[in-house]
């Protein structure tokens, strides 16, 4: 296959015609976008496998609530909103085909649901730097193929008794914890800076394995069972395994198919600022930095609300709304998939404001906190009131998560912009913080909804999560800000930079991004 390819001439723009492959980093892109998506298959499979697993039962306080979600003539009142809709995609309970009946306590499912983010943390601050080390490719690779053995081990780890798949779980999350750093790793040594945005979108791959995942659970566990929920996910990725060892390589100077002509763009459009081998990070001037903290706290906000929709989002579903497993996944993942489809939106608009010149880096980051964090904690403040009304609730959880999409141009870039030398190190750093929100979601939504899943209990928990989107991105606005780091660089190569600046370099970097035209 044949492409185009924009270079400059004499500081003039000309096309060529290249003969060769699909450029390496739209493959790059592709694996990237996967990988995302199987780290989240495997990760989020058990938010609705938990629902078929454990019979579905109401103390008297929830049955007071459900019958208002579903009465008989299928009209639901809103007390709140005096209005009414017609709840005719909804059911009354029945038992789920092929659902389990193990006999977990809310405390003990809680538990299971959190495991996975026990150690993610640590895990999410050791794997940049172990991806700066060793390569991304291999650690990707390792802990990918022990995630889906671990998957496909969980049913047996089910019959055998809760804490069984809990320590499974906790493995998982162990596994996981790398995924993520790795791949930010990945991206400092192969983007160019005009394609960060594109980049750091294929991140949101994990918002399509949400989606793809719920929408198939629940016909998968109706027609197969729940133990098939553990382990078609885990076959996939398998198979996804050896497609990635294939294809991704850790530099564009290791990766055997690469044009040189891509490769040399690849170098000139990077320059300097990140080398393949270097020592440990610089803590200390990393955890005393303010516009890193700043850049955590934002990414704690950020993750909190994914969290909380992804643990505890199918339980509102299925127990509030009253939507049966197959539509309680569905209903589930549209959240997810508004949040992919403008994130590629959003990486896109910021790419062309950068290229363009008409804002700085740092104002795009602080602005954009407005999509990312501001409108959807809004969204959720507005949750709270919305009662048994199904649209209306479903529209508000679907815009919340659609504007967090936005992410693409603030947290999940962020780090890029600070130290593209330690991308890796500094979002396993703010991952490790950010991830606790994991295991506390679960835990605050247990503790409110104890006596009942109506309306009222599941108020306080929309009102946390959309305190925290707020005030994360208030933080941030005043604090944060799109400028790299001196720590960025080691004390040879700032004196390198100094005398760079000060004699002049007669390297022009190229940042013309790479327009690729199949034929």
């Amino acid at each position: 296959m044949n492409y185009m390819q924009t270079v400059k001439v004499n500081n003039q723009k000309a096309t060529i015609f290249v003969i060769g492959a699909v450029p390496v980093r739209f493959n790059l892109w592709i694996m990237i976008f996967t990988s995302c998506w199987v780290v989240y298959m495997l990760r989020v499979n058990m938010s609705l496998n938990i629902i078929a697993m454990v019979p579905q039962t109401h103390s008297t306080s929830n049955t007071t609530s459900v019958s208002q979600c579903n009465a008989k003539d299928a009209i639901i009142r809103n007390v709140t909103l005096q209005h009414e809709d017609i709840a005719d995609v909804r059911q009354a309970p029945r038992e789920t085909p092929g659902a389990a009946s193990f006999e977990w306590t809310p405390d003990q499912q809680a538990m299971i649901l959190g495991s996975y983010f026990w150690c993610y943390p640590v895990t999410s601050l050791v794997g940049g730097m172990a991806a700066e080390r060793w390569g991304p490719r291999y650690v990707v690779f390792i802990t990918s193929v022990l995630s889906a053995l671990l998957t496909i081990g969980s049913p047996a780890a089910a019959r055998l008794h809760y804490i069984a798949l809990v320590v499974a779980r906790f493995l998982l999350g162990i596994a996981g914890g790398f995924i993520y750093p790795s791949l930010h790793a990945l991206v400092a040594r192969w983007a160019p800076p005009t394609e960060k945005g594109k980049f750091i979108s294929a991140m949101m791959g994990g918002t399509l394995g949400t989606v793809v995942t719920w929408s198939v659970t629940g016909p998968l566990v109706e027609k197969f069972g729940w133990a098939s929920a553990f382990y078609v996910p885990g076959a996939l990725a398998l198979i996804w395994c050896a497609l990635w060892w294939y294809l991704v390589a850790d530099t564009p100077a290791d990766h055997p198919r690469i044009s040189d002509t891509e490769r040399k763009y690849i170098s000139d459009a990077l320059g300097d600022k990140v080398q393949k081998s270097k020592g440990l990070p610089p803590f200390k001037s990393i955890v005393t930095s303010l516009p890193f903290l700043a850049m955590v706290v934002l990414h704690y906000g950020n993750l909190w609300g994914l969290y909380f929709i992804m643990t505890v989002g199918p339980k509102f579903v299925s127990s509030v709304l009253g939507f049966q497993l197959a539509a309680a996944g569905v209903i589930s993942a549209l959240p997810y998939l508004a949040r992919l489809l403008l994130s590629a939106i959003f990486g896109v608009i910021g790419d062309c404001i950068l290229a363009r010149n008409l804002m700085s880096t740092t104002r795009i980051r602080k602005f954009f906190c407005l999509f990312s964090h501001i409108i959807p904690g809004l969204f959720l403040v507005l949750l709270v009131y919305a009662g048994c009304s199904t649209v209306l609730s479903v529209a508000l959880i679907t815009l919340s998560m659609g504007a967090n999409g936005a992410a693409t141009l603030t947290n999940l870039q962020n780090h890029q912009d600070l130290a593209p030398n330690y991308a890796g190190s500094l979002y396993g750093i703010a991952n490790a913080v950010g991830s606790s929100a994991g295991f506390f979601t679960p835990m605050i939504t247990a503790y409110f909804t104890r006596d009942g899943n109506g309306f009222e209990q599941w108020r306080p928990v929309f009102f946390v999560g959309a305190s925290v989107y707020i005030i994360s991105a208030i933080f941030f606005i005043f604090f944060g800000t799109g400028e790299i780091q001196k720590w960025n660089f080691s004390e040879k190569d700032q004196i390198d930079t100094d005398n760079k600046q000060k004699n002049g370099d007669p390297r022009e970097l190229k940042d013309t991004p790479l327009s690729v035209v199949s034929t």
